[in-house]
């Protein structure tokens, strides 16, 4: 079998062609797809004749005996399409019609990411916290009051992304350009979370070094967002809340915070920065049962006088 008509050899060619773009978080995925698909297959080499329907429909039920979620396992199944189909355009894989029909490439879209709010204030708002967690708590603040900003942003502010009081930057994401005046109740925080960076950081906030380049930078991100992670899990237990906290939930909570008070779904978009309403309609898949059983009891009562009984 030549090199160029395996699988495992053409997945490699293009990682190594993403780190060369520094696009080192999508190689990272492409490599996770790939170090499972070889396990799953227990081969080192992976002639691409050796993909087919069933291989794949086994491949899906090995991840998800493993535990694994559906969107992961829509994420590894369209990383292999891809590099499937960029061999059969290459003549090195032929082509299978409906060959991905039976796998999951979908997304699924989980009902509870967003907070409630009596939850929303207890992390926001807590006093009696350890001095240790105060830093966490003011990132989770600021974070929600930046328009639910992605934590790859919020660590990489800089002193200059905010003029007269205005937090202007491009996301790391999309390239898209947010601007959102900073409340002045939250400045106070700013001030708070700011005065722990050090003196020699580029950056606004205390999380990244700015010491590192290229794919160590990267690495670095990881770590900084992997201790965030950790730590919001430590301040929802303080706090009292039991529902799972990841820098992820801020955004969700606050892009469902507006959906709850009517805001457009078009301006809810424009504020988290995504370049399309179909991004913004899947984290606003559907509202909380509060809210719609509420609106189900207005609606009842509005038609609807309940007859008494006589006598």
């Amino acid at each position: 079998m030549k090199k160029e008509e395996d699988f495992v050899a053409g997945l490699l060619v293009y990682i190594a062609c993403l780190r060369a773009q520094k696009k080192y978080s999508t190689a990272k995925s492409y490599q996770d797809a790939l170090s499972s698909f070889k396990c799953f297959c227990g081969m080192e080499a992976v002639p691409y004749t050796y993909i087919n329907r069933n291989r794949l429909s086994c491949y899906q039920s090995w991840l998800l005996d493993k535990g694994l979620s559906w969107n992961t396992v829509s994420t590894y199944m369209r990383r292999i399409r891809h590099i499937y189909n960029l061999a059969v355009e290459s003549g090195d894989a032929p082509f299978v019609p409906h060959l991905f029909k039976d796998v999951f490439t979908g997304v699924e879209s989980k009902r509870k990411k967003a907070l409630p709010s009596d939850s929303l204030r207890s992390l926001m708002g807590s006093s009696g916290i350890d001095p240790g967690m105060r830093r966490t708590q003011l990132a989770f603040s600021l974070m929600f009051s930046f328009s639910g900003i992605a934590f790859v942003d919020f660590a990489h502010l800089k002193r200059e992304n905010i003029k007269d009081g205005v937090l202007s930057y491009h996301r790391q994401k999309s390239g898209s350009l947010i601007q959102v005046e900073i409340p002045a109740e939250v400045r106070c925080l700013l001030d708070e979370l700011a005065a722990c960076t050090d003196k020699d950081s580029p950056y606004l906030f205390p999380f990244l070094s700015g010491k590192q380049t290229g794919e160590a930078a990267y690495k670095e991100y990881n770590r900084a967002l992997n201790r965030f992670n950790c730590d919001l899990m430590l301040l929802a237990e303080a706090c009292g809340v039991n529902e799972p906290v990841t820098s992820y939930t801020i955004r969700h909570s606050f892009a469902t915070s507006l959906r709850e008070q009517d805001v457009p779904i078009e301006v809810i978009s424009e504020l988290l920065g995504h370049k399309s309403i179909k991004t913004t309609q899947i984290y606003l898949k559907s509202f909380s049962l509060e809210r719609l059983s509420a609106v189900n009891r207005a609606c009842f009562a509005s038609v609807c006088k309940p007859v008494s009984k006589v006598g």
